[in-house]
């Protein structure tokens, strides 16, 4: 029996590692009948990943040229590179260019099954409540954002299917967590009440959404899909589990936004007031469609992503800001 051939890109990162475990282990349980073999496509392997993969060709994602080949004989493409740098020049040449590249050489080598992860930043500012893909106009408001909603295009160009999660938490997350502990010691109270809303998912989640969508359930594109649990968590219930789970500090003050704005700007946090909105303020996408149809248990909740993650998270938060990477 033929193999399907998966090309990751991205399987140094924080959700591209974790869907290569996934892979990694599917196929290792099938063992000499195993359905798929592993390639992936980056500027380097780590030690620790070597193993878990049968190929590796290196790639730029800021090299067009360097990608010359890579999907060759590939029957499914996991596009889960980006660049998160805040320079408008860099992220253009990865999220992009780079895109852009990646599948002009899907489309060359006739793949028949691509993923792009996107993110569901693309929408900007909020508040967003519950709405369906696209509902509101997207509006990106970092370069991070803005690129990759330019890469989009590419990828939908393409046939492929795009995926919008919220914010991700888990073993690897450097931003979630960490951003919400810096909030909390500057803003140490219930912000505007506790009761915003966040699209959120289990690293460990999302990864067995991609692998399904890889291996058994292909979505047929192009299509954007939000790509969250379906059910969002409210702030209180967040920092609630900061606190269960990682001993931040308990809070049960409420403070109205405006006075959370004004207590940020006092305190020394650098984290943006764009950035403390974000988990504030309702940000929340209806991902309930790819879930349910495509028969995938979206799992207990976001949340067990950090419950999962404790010994993770308490080796990050021990590390000042400037040292977490």
């Amino acid at each position: 029996m033929r193999r399907t051939r998966v090309v990751l890109t991205g399987a140094t990162g924080f959700i591209g590692a974790a869907v290569l475990r996934r892979l990694a282990r599917l196929r290792d349980e099938a063992g000499t009948a195993a359905p798929l073999s592993v390639h992936a496509v980056g500027r380097r392997l780590p030690t620790s990943t070597a193993a878990l993969v049968d190929e590796w060709t290196p790639a730029d994602l800021g090299e067009p040229g360097s990608l010359r080949g890579v999907c060759e004989g590939a029957d499914v493409l996991l596009h889960l590179a980006a660049s998160q740098s805040s320079d408008e020049q860099h992220g253009t040449a990865v999220n992009v260019q780079g895109t852009a590249a990646l599948m002009r050489e899907a489309l060359r080598s006739g793949v028949g099954r691509i993923m792009h992860l996107s993110t569901a930043a693309v929408y900007g500012q909020g508040p967003h409540r519950g709405i369906g893909v696209d509902e509101v106009v997207p509006a990106p408001l970092s370069v991070p954002s803005r690129t990759r909603l330019a890469g989009e295009k590419h990828a939908l160009a393409a046939g492929a299917c795009v995926l919008r999660p919220g914010l991700v938490l888990g073993r690897g997350d450097r931003w979630v967590v960490p951003a919400l502990a810096e909030l909390v010691t500057a803003v140490p109270a219930l912000w505007d009440g506790g009761r915003a809303r966040v699209s959120m998912v289990a690293v460990e989640d999302l990864s067995r959404l991609i692998v399904h969508l890889a291996t058994e359930f292909p979505l047929a594109g192009p299509r954007v899909w939000h790509a969250s649990h379906p059910v969002p968590v409210t702030t209180r219930d967040l920092l609630a589990a900061l606190t269960r789970h990682l001993g931040l500090p308990a809070v049960s003050a409420e403070l109205a936004w405006d006075e959370c704005r004004a207590r940020l700007r006092a305190s020394a946090c650098e984290l943006s007031e764009r950035q403390f909105a974000l988990v504030a303020r309702d940000h929340w996408y209806d991902s309930e469609e790819i879930w349910r149809g495509t028969n995938c248990d979206p799992g207990p909740g976001p949340l067990t992503g950090v419950a999962e993650a404790v010994p993770w998270y308490r080796s990050l938060l021990a590390l000042g800001p400037g040292d977490r990477g």
